[in-house]
């Protein structure tokens, strides 16, 4: 907390002691509080670079010169406080060394800044050269006129430098002086403007066009009530006509106790007009920007809500849209579903969905893996067993049919099931009743029943491996869950979300990036272990990479279903790796494609094709503009 030099309180200038290098004040007086405009303890809080941050580049100069030599003066320095307004100083700064709390005095860390009002110190000047001129003269003689013409010659150098314009009036009104500034700005020259009535020149109307009458103009206020007028919305005329805005100060000039008159410093403020119209016409357009990416927010949850479609299925192709259309139908009935597909193409995810999406949804779905229960434990996995119904049944065990009752039973690799089981199988799903395994009571159950396989249930019926009665029992609503080579364009976004997945499960904040190369490499592979295996790949590559780097090392190309359709990405066979400029170009090509096909057109922003390739969207722009790809036919 700055020290009070509570000697020095009553003094004209005030005292501020300040260390240069922590940027603060250590001892201040009352005076160089007034003067600055603020309390003793206020000075505590505030740096010393901000008290004149005005004049930060003289009191380098000021400071400098201190260290360096006995002391340095500075005798314009105008500063804008807190409670004065824009005032001017003169400033005489000294180091010392200081022995302050018992310290042991070192270098000179401190300075001294004897602070001085200016203008005070420029009237007594300009009273005392007045006197000397007019020494035996009668009092009354022109007294005002050539104070300011003393004002003007003693400082015609501080006046030519300053970037403000600054003019005099006398208590008549009549201009004394004009600094080249006010010139520039004004469009007048001294010469033309010099005994002219102010007012009437520069200040006669409002920025409407209204007139501005004389008495209501704070500048010959100043020198009405002696109080200084600070005006920040008004607008003086040119020479020409025009009109420009201004803020001004008008300070009363005293002499001998008597108001003779004002002095007024303005600035052009039309650039800063400019700037804060462009800022405000920048926040219009930043909430209008806001405005529309909520819209757009909203939207894209819609069309996120679509891709997951309340399922977690996530895709965006046509063969997913069919999923999920069949999916809709589907689950608010009763039907038994029967899902064919490779392995790892979410089979199971499926079946959850429509499980989700049906009136039972508010009971359990139950899981059985036919591949995995072996053949003496079939009824007991599905019926249920009684105590001591066999050897190891030490007690009363509820089956899957049970648990699912009122709920869904979930029926993975139906397929595998052993022929001798199915027709036990084939009696529940018709009858939806059974007994538990050393038991000959009769258990009802209400029971809907989703089947899976990756097998061709009718080459197996062919091969007389499967019922076809159960068959048909099974496919009443069949869906085929489409494997990954077959919807391409899904790749990006799936990969997408397992590495997000695998960052989380590993635990890492800096997740890798997809580049375009990365989706081509994926897009191009056939995937025989379809969605399963990409997840396992893209673990696989994070686990592996090296500054920030994916590198998916994939097969040269997967043995192609004579089934499947050509890849969306070539028509020729995969090949391994892209080792010439027209192949990665082609594969570039078909990936921006891919994307803005995927986000219906849309370049940049939230859920924009740039966001999805991960590339600035102003890259992705010009390279839609170099490979003639119009973005615009993808809105459809």
């Amino acid at each position: 907390m700055p020290e009070r030099l509570t000697v020095f309180d009553k003094a004209e200038y005030g005292i501020l002691l300040i260390d240069p290098f922590a940027d603060r004040a250590v001892a201040a007086s009352e005076r160089a509080g007034q003067l600055l405009g603020r309390s003793v303890t206020d000075l505590e809080k505030t740096p010393v670079s901000t008290l004149f941050l005005e004049v930060l580049p003289q009191l380098f100069t000021l400071t400098e010169a201190c260290l360096d030599g006995p002391g340095s003066w500075q005798t314009e320095l105008t500063i804008k406080t807190p409670t004065r307004g824009m005032v001017q100083l003169e400033v005489y700064a000294s180091a010392v060394a200081t022995e302050l709390a018992g310290s042991v005095p070192t270098k000179p860390r401190h300075i001294t800044l004897l602070i001085f009002d200016a203008r005070r110190i420029r009237r007594r000047q300009a009273r005392a050269e007045l006197e000397a001129l007019l020494r035996g003269e009668p009092a009354s003689m022109r007294q005002t006129d050539e104070l300011f013409r003393d004002l003007e010659h003693g400082n015609r150098l501080i006046l030519d430098a300053a970037g403000e314009g600054i003019y005099g009036v006398n208590r008549q009104g009549e201009t004394t002086f004009l600094n080249p500034a006010a010139e520039r700005m004004l469009g007048w020259k001294a010469t033309e403007i010099v005994g002219k009535i102010a007012h009437d020149v520069m200040h006669h109307t409002h920025a409407c066009g209204d007139h501005y009458p004389v008495e209501d103009c704070p500048i010959y206020a100043a020198f009405r009530d002696g109080e200084v007028h600070e005006i920040r919305d008004e607008v003086f005329w040119r020479k020409d006509g025009s009109s420009f805005p201004v803020e001004y100060t008008s300070t009363p000039i005293e002499d001998d106790g008597k108001l003779v008159g004002a002095v007024v410093v303005f600035r052009d403020i039309s650039k800063r007009r400019e700037q804060e119209q462009k800022l405000r016409q920048a926040l219009s357009e930043v909430e209008q920007l806001r405005t529309r990416l909520e819209m757009e927010k909203a939207y894209l949850l819609d069309e996120l809500d679509e891709l997951h479609n309340r399922h977690e299925i996530i895709g965006a192709s046509p063969a997913i849209a069919h999923t999920i259309q069949q999916i809709d139908l589907v689950a608010p009935t009763e039907a038994t579903v029967l899902i064919t597909g490779e392995s790892g193409t979410g089979k199971e995810l499926i079946a959850r969905a429509i499980h989700n999406s049906s009136p039972r949804r508010d009971r359990s779905l139950i899981r059985v893996n036919c591949a995995a229960i072996p053949a003496e434990l079939f009824e007991s996995e599905f019926f249920g067993h009684v105590k001591g119904a066999f050897t190891g049944a030490t007690s009363t065990r509820a089956g899957r049919f049970e648990l699912a009752d009122g709920g869904t039973l979930f029926l993975d690799e139906v397929g595998e099931l052993p022929l001798e089981q199915q027709g036990k199988l084939l009696r529940v799903l018709q009858e939806q009743q059974f007994e538990r395994v050393g038991d000959n009571r009769t258990i009802q159950v209400d029971v809907r029943v989703i089947a899976a396989t990756n097998r061709e249930l009718r080459h197996s019926i062919t091969e007389q491996r499967f019922r076809e009665d159960l068959y048909f029992r099974l496919a009443v609503f069949p869906i085929h869950s489409v494997p990954l080579r077959e919807r391409r364009e899904d790749i990006p976004l799936l990969a997408s979300l397992f590495l997000d997945r695998v960052m989380a499960r590993l635990n890492r904040s800096v997740a890798p990036q997809l580049t375009v190369a990365n989706i081509a490499q994926l897009q191009a592979y056939d995937w025989p272990g379809n969605i399963r295996e990409l997840e396992n790949v893209i673990e696989r590559a994070v686990i592996l990479a090296r500054d920030g780097r994916l590198v998916f090392d994939l097969p040269a190309a997967a043995p192609a279903d004579a089934t499947s359709p050509p890849s969306p990405i070539s028509q020729d066979a995969p090949r391994p790796l892209i080792s010439r400029r027209a192949d990665l170009q082609q594969m570039e090509v078909d990936a921006i494609q891919s994307a803005l096909q995927r986000c219906k057109g849309k370049v940049s922003g939230p859920g924009g094709a740039a966001e999805v390739l991960d590339m600035k969207a102003t890259t992705l722009y010009a390279r839609i503009k170099r490979f003639g790809i119009d973005a615009r036919a993808y809105k459809s």
